[in-house]
């Protein structure tokens, strides 16, 4: 029997499936599908994988990729089920990897025979913009295609569908003990991964549901809660085995981000604020660290900020935890949404902006000294929602000066995540969907990114990384004509654009020397100024053009004093620490 699973990257709001992230939602596939039936041959294809595949058939024009399989047209012919598992709630900037919606991947695989689920949060559709979307054409489609929609778990549906197909339920959820063999079994499949072994980064579930939601109801837009009413901790020794097993496969690069809120981790049920568990965060990542001794990436993902703000001790006890265990770099994202109170009280938000304020100052206070990778330790991120019901110009303004109070108090945080409202059938917002403003506040929704981006953003960077800064094992990932860009992997990590062209899939060290408004611009170092073009050799420090002309004339040195002697003498301090002939 032949499986095709295919993933076509998920990105919700309590999980990131977007390449070099590998998702839960094909790792728990695959692990049923073994568990049902262990002779099966299981092929992971991704939707770059049908993309370079398919390229101009269907008069759909991708990004011509190279397929990870060079044979997915046999695989998908032979395939006798056939799995994709996509949707896109949460949608962002991705540097080297597009979600795939309902209509793609329908027009590669409707010409194959086999029997054809759709899994992961696909079923309700996926964002394609903001504000208010009818999604029936979408869902139509997908009903057409598609023998089965799997509104349920999808591990727990593949299970039941090869064992037993006249019980397999769609809408049947599992338990954390189901789970746990289909995750151990699920982890062999990251040795399909494009990525795989170095420059993967595997998500691990933690939690399911979101206990303010639990509490006193979710907020107004998100998914979460229309998934999972209830809130399952999933227990510490399940996580630890399963991140032993990824381990072993050679695994190195880890985040802790299928939660909702990573400090309410078991913590006790309170409300709208749950009392936060320390030593059960502290066991977890203790936990992590003995089994997984040389991570090179320990991440988290979500948080609310109400958590910390109302529990700041057992909150830095567990911010101290995520530094003691994890790698430095680490982001926890907060969502604000808006700092309107009328707007926080239509929506149902999270958290006040006193109480994210206070979140961003206790982890500021906590996590703002820098790593060995040249990023500070732990700091926040805030995630701005335009477009809710009940916004006005005021609304904005507020917004607006929320963030300038950060930047003027000398806070930092390492990322401000500007979407616009998408609106989701179950969700509370759907019957205020009349009222979103995305449309109507199109003008005043540009006009404040515009200046978020220029008057925030770009000061925040430069306190983030001075220019200076060596930012190190930056993986390059993707070429722009004579630029590279690459990041490091983690949670949130900054782009840096490299004035040249870098062999690809490779870690450097990289000295920053400019910003933009949400990237950075970097050289990798030590520098040959032997060797190097004008295009980096401008940008080392103090140099300028006229410089460049006399390295580019006088070159080759033969020593350093060579070199100073060119650019002056007054320039070895800061220079010499970044060259090399």
């Amino acid at each position: 029997m032949i499986i095709a699973l295919i993933d076509g990257y998920t990105d919700e709001p309590a999980g990131l499936g977007v390449p070099p992230y590998l998702g839960i939602y094909p790792r728990y596939a695959y692990g049923a599908v073994k568990k049902a039936r262990g002779d099966v041959n299981v092929f992971y294809l991704t939707i770059d994988d049908l993309r370079a595949t398919f390229e101009g058939e269907n008069g759909i024009r991708t990004r011509n990729k190279t397929p990870n399989y060079p044979k997915t047209r046999e695989i998908l012919e032979k395939a006798e089920l056939i799995v994709y598992i996509g949707g896109l709630h949460t949608p962002g900037k991705y540097l080297s990897a597009v979600p795939s919606q309902v209509e793609e991947v329908a027009a590669f695989i409707r010409q194959f025979r086999g029997v054809k689920v759709l899994g992961g949060p696909a079923f309700m559709g996926s964002a394609h913009g903001g504000g208010t979307r009818i999604l029936s054409r979408e869902l139509g489609l997908a009903s057409e295609v598609f023998d089965h929609i799997v509104y349920g778990d999808l591990e727990a549906f593949l299970y039941d569908l090869i064992t037993d197909p006249k019980e397999a339920d769609p809408f049947r959820f599992r338990t954390y003990e189901e789970l746990r063999d289909y995750a151990i079994l699920g982890a062999e499949v990251v040795k399909q991964f494009p990525d795989y072994p170095d420059f993967v980064i595997v998500e691990i579930e933690t939690q399911r549901g979101c206990p303010k939601a639990a509490g006193i109801g979710g907020c107004s837009f998100c998914t979460e809660p229309v998934r999972y009413r209830r809130v399952e901790d999933r227990p510490i020794e399940d996580v630890v085995e399963e991140i032993r097993g990824l381990y072993e496969l050679g695994v190195r690069h880890f985040r802790i981000g299928r939660q909702s809120c990573i400090f309410s981790y078991m913590a006790k049920p309170n409300g709208r604020v749950p009392v936060p568990n320390p030593d059960a965060i502290e066991r977890l990542f203790r936990g992590i660290r003995s089994v997984a001794p040389d991570v090179k990436t320990l991440h988290v993902d979500n948080a609310n900020p109400a958590v910390i703000a109302n529990h700041p001790e057992d909150s830095r006890r567990i911010a101290k935890a995520l530094i003691k265990y994890g790698t430095p770099a680490n982001v926890v994202a907060f969502g604000l949404e808006s700092a309107d109170p009328k707007v926080a009280r239509l929506n149902n938000l999270n958290a006040t902006a006193e109480e994210t304020y206070e979140a961003v100052r206790i982890l500021n206070e906590v996590g703002a000294k820098r790593g060995y990778n040249g990023m500070p330790w732990l700091l926040p991120g805030i995630n701005i929602l335009f477009g809710l019901p009940g916004e006005t110009k005021k609304s904005y303004e507020l917004t607006f000066q929320f963030l300038k109070r950060l930047l003027d108090d000398g806070l930092m945080v390492r990322r401000i995540n500007i979407r616009q409202v998408v609106v989701f059938p179950g969700t509370p917002l759907w019957h205020l969907r009349d009222r979103v403003k995305v449309q109507k506040h199109k003008k005043l929704i540009q006009h404040y990114r515009y200046r978020i981006r220029h008057e925030i953003d770009l000061p925040m960077l430069k306190r983030l990384v001075p220019v200076g800064t060596v930012l190190r094992d930056v993986r390059a990932e993707v070429f722009d004509g004579n630029l590279t860009y690459g990041r490091q992997i983690g949670s949130y990590p900054l782009i840096v654009g490299i004035p040249k062209r870098l062999e690809l899939n490779r870690f450097y060290d990289v000295l920053i020397v400019d910003h933009g408004f949400r990237s950075i611009t970097g050289i990798p170092v030590p520098v040959r100024v032997n060797t190097e073009p004008s295009s980096v050799l401008r940008y080392l420090p103090g140099i300028g053009k006229k410089n460049v002309v006399k390295i580019l004339s006088r070159r080759p040195f033969k020593s350093r004093d060579e070199f100073f002697d060119a650019v002056g003498e007054d320039k070895r301090k800061t220079l010499d620490p970044w060259i090399t002939l």
